[in-house]
């Protein structure tokens, strides 16, 4: 694999990232599964999502929270390509986010420190659609207090 092959798959998944969070932070959360393989997996600390219909559900759901505001940041994200069908990254992932009253769509919202911040681990696959994740494992290492 060439160098600019290589940079060229890097970014695909770099874009995936990033398109995952444009998705769910401006409310077409459901597209996120789209953006995954048939056999995908989605996993955090207490949530496992196995296959794209799963995975479609489940951010359909979160889609449904109007009333939330949410800004979903990765950064140093670092790919690794593995083959050229498939590749793998480490990222830091910072949500932030705030629950507004029913019926409230006033811009700016109030901020807070984020809800945490961890890693993602993302796998990769190209498909005949083009780079897809096949797995996210979403690992928080510092969690806020929460509210009494």
């Amino acid at each position: 694999m060439d160098e600019l092959d290589r940079l060229l798959v890097e970014r695909s998944c770099e874009r995936l990232i990033n398109e995952y969070s444009r998705l769910v932070d401006f409310g077409e959360a459901a597209a996120v599964a789209d953006l995954f393989t048939e056999d995908a997996r989605w996993q955090g600390t207490d949530l496992l999502l196995d296959g794209r219909e799963e995975i479609r559900a489940w951010f359909t759901k979160r889609e449904g929270v109007t009333r939330r505001v949410s800004r979903h940041v990765f950064t140093n994200v670092t790919v690794e390509v593995l083959s050229p069908t498939e590749a793998k990254s480490l990222s830091y992932m910072i949500p932030f986010r705030h629950d507004r009253a029913e019926g409230d769509d006033t811009f700016p919202v109030p901020m807070a420190v984020p809800k945490w911040v961890g890693e993602a681990h993302d796998t990769f696959r190209l498909t005949d659609e083009g780079w897809r994740f096949s797995s996210r494992l979403v690992v928080p290492s510092f969690v806020r207090r929460r509210e009494r």
